[in-house]
């Protein structure tokens, strides 16, 4: 169902069926809301994609000026909430003029090694589907420790991949982009060995607030069984997202779990190692889960 977004495509030109040679034969999906701090970074690193584009959510600080001085084809998604968030209705309506998609986040970039890499892999027919690492940088620096790395499955053929839906029903409190929804893919995944950037230059107040509303959809999802909700089901035999999501469920039920997941990060995977950035952000991984925690017992409460 397409009711939830009011799309705008006017600034969208018909994809161009042929492909130069030298470009790096991909079609990239950035999504974007008020990312001008972000978004030249990322659109450097994809000047040789063959076609970008940005869905944007009327933003108001040059992103869409940014993106269009790059070359981008910027559009426009409206969320009234439901089902498809943004980019699902990328993939829903936009008409793409490569085989292969890549999902980015403005706050994300392409190294050469990692570009050279996709070029190669996609030329491989076993696969339908690709997990990327990320590199995270957290207040200008690397955090190689406190469980900070992680996968997600961000190239993939059109028409062979979907996110899943794990709470069709939602307000506009939650975010209009998927963030713990997973791509699932129709055939085959493999791995890629070279790592996306993600490289947050965002003030610790537009973190909280994003991550704020990441807490609300949490807790709607754990209050309502993601099991029966969600597609990609937890598993601890099962992949990284699997595991997460299966580890996730249990650790929530155990009391003070925000503080033992704090210590977990810092102290058992080492995250006092990357200084005071990996103190930050473990510290706010915990917080998060205390704020899942609390809107999870404050909509019982009103439930009740």
């Amino acid at each position: 169902m397409l009711t939830a977004a009011v799309q705008s495509l006017e600034e969208a030109q018909p994809a161009d069926p042929k492909v130069e040679a030298a470009k790096l034969p991909v079609s990239v999906i950035v999504a974007a809301r008020n990312e001008a701090r972000n978004l030249p970074r990322c659109l450097e690193s994809l000047r040789d994609a063959a076609e970008i584009y940005v869905i944007d959510s009327y933003s108001t600080d040059g992103t869409v000026e940014i993106g269009r001085s790059f070359g981008a084809k910027v559009v426009q998604f409206h969320y009234r909430g439901g089902w498809p968030k943004k980019r699902q209705w990328g993939l829903d309506t936009l008409s793409f003029g490569c085989e292969w998609i890549l999902l980015m986040d403005a706050d994300e970039a392409l190294t050469p090694e990692l570009a050279a890499e996709i070029r190669h892999a996609i030329q491989d027919s076993r696969h339908d589907g690709y997990y990327i690492k990320l590199q995270m940088y957290f207040l200008g620096r690397l955090l190689r420790h406190g469980g900070a790395s992680f996968q997600k499955l961000a190239l993939f053929r059109g028409g062979k991949a979907r996110f899943e839906c794990r709470l069709p029903e939602q307000g506009t409190s939650m975010c209009d982009m998927e963030v713990h929804e997973h791509v699932l893919v129709a055939g085959k995944t493999g791995r890629l060995k070279n790592a996306l950037l993600h490289c947050n230059s965002d003030s610790l107040t537009r973190y909280i607030t994003k991550h704020d509303q990441y807490s609300n959809w949490e807790a709607q999802v754990l209050l309502g069984g993601d099991e029966s909700i969600g597609e990609l089901r937890p598993s601890l035999s099962g992949n990284q997202a699997q595991r997460r999501r299966w580890l996730k469920k249990k650790f929530f039920r155990i009391p003070g779990s925000p503080a033992l997941l704090f210590a977990y990060r810092y102290l058992f995977c080492l995250g006092f190692l990357d200084g005071v950035p990996g103190l930050i952000y473990c510290g706010f991984q915990a917080v998060q889960m205390f704020h899942t925690k609390a809107k999870i017992y404050e909509l019982g409460v009103l439930k009740g």
